[in-house]
């Protein structure tokens, strides 16, 4: 298992944002997850767990604890039929294509989603229509204690980018799935229309943490950002992007401090316009920033 000292955040996040963490520990296998949950533990520190680092601003000061990153070693995916099992380290991209190649259809929305499929178990990660609680059966867990479950889809309490395991703070180790087949030439087709979307209408060029407030019921996010007045509005090298309002985007040396003061700035901007309150999507973790 890979452990490091003082690792800087912002070379694991896709803000590339974020101080040092105290450890970094990098297991490759379901014992070594233990073996990093333990090492946490018998030093009296919290842990956080990662994959490739999206949806994630760590503080400027760092991580005071063990950051855990889930990838090399847990990225195995098993396909028998419709059936499949993956590992919570593959990346979202990388499962979609495998499923494409092999017909499988009803993955095609997570193709161009920047994570690991831990990740997007634990947030129910969803775009364009579809969401991880469509297609996963169950998923094997394993609590702060060590020990492993199994939970159903419905156990998972999948809701809009929340989970039973941000509750308890389960680790994912893997997911099982069923699919539906499909005409191999149309599922990849859909991707590439997804992928192009994406490309046309998201601030891909700049590091960011994907979208940076959750869908408020009956709105978007980013069209209320936008009739604000906010477009491109920036606090020190944090932007909203011009591009696409919902997006928080790094043009620079952004700090932490600078995302969080424009997450409040815009907050307060929409609630006084329009009167919805915008909640973040992106979680705030360490340091002296208060952590969700």
């Amino acid at each position: 298992m890979i452990v490091l000292e003082r690792e800087p955040l912002s070379r694991h996040t896709t803000f590339r944002i974020g101080g040092p963490a105290a450890f970094y520990l990098v297991p490759e296998s379901v014992e070594e997850t233990g073996e990093a949950v333990r090492f946490a533990q018998e030093r009296g520190l919290p842990y956080y767990v990662i994959g490739r680092g999206s949806n994630l601003l760590f503080s400027d000061e760092g991580y005071h604890g063990v950051v855990i990153e889930l990838g090399s070693g847990l990225e195995k995916i098993t396909i028998e039929g419709t059936e499949v099992t993956a590992q919570a380290g593959i990346s979202l991209s990388s499962m979609a294509a495998a499923l494409a190649r092999e017909g499988l259809a009803g993955f095609e929305f997570a193709g161009g989603i920047p994570g690991t499929l831990g990740g997007g178990i634990t947030m129910n990660a969803g775009a364009y229509g579809g969401e991880i609680k469509d297609c996963i059966r169950s998923a094997r867990v394993m609590t702060e204690t060590g020990d492993i479950l199994v939970l159903s889809g419905e156990e998972l309490q999948l809701g809009y980018r929340t989970s039973v395991i941000q509750k308890k703070k389960y680790i994912v180790l893997e997911g099982s799935f069923s699919f539906a087949r499909g005409d191999k030439r149309e599922i990849s087709e859909k991707m590439r229309e997804l992928n192009r979307r994406r490309r046309e209408k998201q601030p891909l060029e700049y590091p960011s943490a994907g979208s940076t407030f959750k869908r408020p019921e009956g709105y978007f996010a980013g069209k209320l950002i936008q009739d604000a007045g906010l477009s491109g509005y920036r606090v020190g090298d944090a932007q909203v992007s011009e591009k696409h309002c919902g997006f928080v985007i790094n043009v620079g040396n952004a700090t932490s401090a600078d995302v969080v003061q424009l997450i409040r700035d815009v907050t307060d901007r929409v609630r006084e316009q329009s009167g919805v309150e915008l909640e973040p999507e992106v979680r705030i973790v360490g340091g002296s920033v208060p952590e969700e």
